[in-house]
């Protein structure tokens, strides 16, 4: 494929984007991120207080951690098929309410089965807001756009992580209840997040798809204007064909499968290279370098402001430098983080304030790096038609990976030690780096449905460069 042939390079050129029109689409949709934050680390700072009261043991422990993601693995499976039949929006409002719910649930629980069965159905919530806040992004943003909103979705998640940490922080001294207060402050996000989705609309492309087209020309003429809006309409009228039902099996056709074994691929990785295990047990990690509980706590601030602060640059950065280095800079530096930890556990380093800058730097390279390119990646990679059920696969791999890590982390990293589990962790990092540079494409500034048709001609190089500004994919 050519630039000069393809006329989407123009188009992107001389479209006039309602700036503030995106910005507020994407945002409303990214605040399923920050419940996505706020709820998978809110239990970092209730851990300690939460294994006093109910007394837990190691595995237990991980039970209280992991529950919420074994729901996410449900949660992220029923809402990619639903989409498909009832829209973004629709499921993302029902999403938001069950955050508000589960919160309340988990807050008041009597006993620990009572407290598992609420995080497991909030992680109903989380997993369905981790494939439809990203895909509903994702469908709403012009090309040259696509990156920086998608990095929006990254943000509210660090956002909703760093407001649990300084929630957790300021309730640390607050009796022996402090622990459900923490769980009861997510009610206000949800509800925010609702009344948000009201006012915001359904997504062209999956308007298209069911029949509605004069919606779907009317919002993407809202984004970027008439020309720019009966264009994307081709594309997608193009990339759609005469096919509306999908199956399982449609996952492996030539022009899909290996778009769901890249996606496959990446959402083991993306868990297994540790990002989990440093947000949900910072705490842990740091009372065992010698920290007492408050400062332990305190740190998991500065953990949060940390994510925060280096996924802005994120933002700036991967529209103008894409996806795939950025993931391999990223992937090489978590190693090297991931390295020196386990020398300063074999050479009797392992405590104070190196163990926080290393893990600063490991968070600073995933923050930067990995995270808002993954959930950038993950709804770009798929057909139109197809992509809700797609997307199942990534976003349910992921979920599982990560359950299972958060899991079994406090017997790894108390039973069969710091150097051995760090160490894991290191080889995972530097094998996401090697498969990135193998087999992940360059999709910076291409149309949806450009991506779509380099997966479909299989012209895809371990090597990819993008265009400076808008058109297609390109091999080097």
């Amino acid at each position: 494929m050519k630039s000069e042939q393809n006329p989407s390079r123009h188009h992107c050129m001389k479209a006039k984007i309602n700036l503030g029109y995106v910005i507020f689409l994407a945002s409303t949709a990214a605040l399923g991120g920050l419940l996505f934050g706020f709820d998978i680390a809110i239990i970092t700072g209730a851990g300690p207080f939460l294994t006093q009261h109910f007394h837990l043991s190691d595995l237990s422990l991980g039970w209280a951690f992991s529950s919420l993601l074994f729901g996410c693995v449900i949660g992220s499976t029923a809402a990619g098929r639903l989409t498909d039949f009832y829209g973004r929006k629709r499921i993302l409002l029902w999403v938001a309410a069950l955050f508000a719910a589960t919160s309340v649930a988990t807050g008041v629980a009597p006993s620990f089965v009572t407290f598992i069965v609420a995080r497991f159905i909030g992680g109903l919530a989380v997993g369905g807001a981790s494939i439809l806040s990203p895909m509903y992004v994702a469908e709403v943003s012009p090309p040259a756009m696509r990156g920086r909103m998608c990095t929006l979705y990254q943000m509210s998640i660090t956002a909703g992580i760093l407001i649990s940490y300084c929630i957790n922080y300021l309730l640390r001294g607050a009796g022996s209840a402090n622990w459900r207060w923490m769980f009861l402050t997510g009610v206000i996000p949800s509800i925010i997040f609702f009344a948000q989705l009201l006012r915001a609309p359904e997504t062209p492309r999956y308007l298209y798809m069911v029949g509605r087209h004069r919606e779907a020309l009317a919002i993407l003429e809202r984004i970027a204007g008439r020309e720019s809006a009966e264009f994307e309409i081709a594309e997608i009228r193009a990339s759609l064909g005469e096919s509306r039902r999908q199956a399982w099996g449609d996952l492996l056709r030539p022009g899909i499968r290996r778009a769901v074994l890249v996606g496959f691929c990446l959402a083991i990785l993306v868990h297994v290279s540790g990002i989990n295990t440093i947000i949900d047990y910072a705490p842990t990690i740091f009372k065992s370098a010698g920290w007492k509980i408050d400062a332990a706590l305190f740190s998991t601030f500065i953990i949060g402001l940390t994510n925060f602060g280096f996924t802005l640059v994120s933002f700036w950065a991967i529209d103008r430098y894409g996806r795939k280095p950025l993931y391999i800079v990223g992937s090489l530096g978590m190693a090297a983080a991931l390295v020196l930890l386990t020398s300063a556990v074999l050479l009797g380093r392992f405590q104070g304030v190196t163990v926080l800058l290393l893990i600063l730097t490991y968070l600073a390279f995933f923050a930067s790096c990995i995270g808002p390119v993954f959930w950038t990646l993950v709804p770009e990679i798929f057909p139109n038609n197809i992509r809700g059920t797609a997307m199942t696969v990534p976003v349910l791999t992921q979920w599982i990976t990560n359950a299972v890590v958060v899991l079994f982390f406090p017997l790894a990293f108390n039973q069969i030690g710091k150097a051995v589990t760090f160490g894991f962790l290191a080889a995972m990092a530097l094998a996401q780096a090697i498969f990135t540079w193998f087999f992940v494409p360059e999709t910076k500034n291409a149309t949806l449905e450009e991506i779509e048709e380099v997966w479909r001609t299989g012209s895809i190089a371990p090597v990819v460069t993008a265009l400076p500004h808008c058109g297609p994919l390109k091999s080097a």
